[in-house]
């Protein structure tokens, strides 16, 4: 990794501070990211996990889905996370009434699909791009139903896709903020920021 990347975290609701935690341990100059303006000079934006429909909410309340198209179309590398790969997709399944997307990822997802809170778990997954075995945390978390050509599928469990790229796109539907294991926060910062 070249010098030192300025990486965002939107910062509007969910798990942003450990993101922040990561990527500052990997020596990534990361800041949350709470108004549409402060995405102008970033390298990269994680899209953390939360609730997708209040992030989506907040997210339009402030002007960042047309904001964070025109940065992505500039060449800012994005990483979903969780909800953050449901604000990502093309699409999804089981939306809520008028809930929005980016639409920049070729992908179709499933919202809530491994079940509600209660059905929260841990697996071993198998990740692509040399990751290897890795420990996922699922909380509520969606999966994603289908990919569009130009998207690498990185991960499944259980039959389901759990982590994709689409050039400058990441997207995990677990979340490794939370594992301690910096592996996919420097795969995002090295291959996908850094590409």
């Amino acid at each position: 990794m070249a010098g030192r990347p300025r990486v965002g975290v939107l910062a509007l609701q969910g798990a942003f501070r450990e993101h922040i935690t990561m990527l500052e341990a990997l020596g990534a100059e990361a800041t949350p990211i709470r108004l549409p303006d402060q995405l102008v000079g970033l390298a990269g934006l994680v899209i953390p996990g939360g609730e997708s429909t209040a992030i989506s909410k907040l997210m339009d309340s402030y002007g960042f889905f047309e904001a964070t198209v025109q940065h992505h179309l500039g060449e800012i590398a994005i990483w979903g996370t969780c909800a953050g790969t449901i604000l990502v997709a093309r699409d999804v399944l089981d939306a809520t009434e008028g809930q929005r997307t980016l639409g920049l990822m070729d992908v179709s997802v499933r919202r809530n699909a491994f079940g509600r809170q209660v059905d929260s778990f841990e697996a071993d997954l198998h990740i692509r791009a040399g990751i290897g075995r890795y420990r996922g945390v699922f909380i509520r978390a969606p999966w994603i139903e289908s990919v569009g050509k130009g998207v690498e599928i990185l991960a499944e469990h259980s039959g389901h896709i759990v982590a994709a790229r689409q050039g400058r796109m990441l997207a995990t539907v677990f979340h490794p903020e939370l594992t301690g294991d910096t592996r996919v926060h420097r795969y995002f910062l090295e291959q996908v920021v850094g590409s």
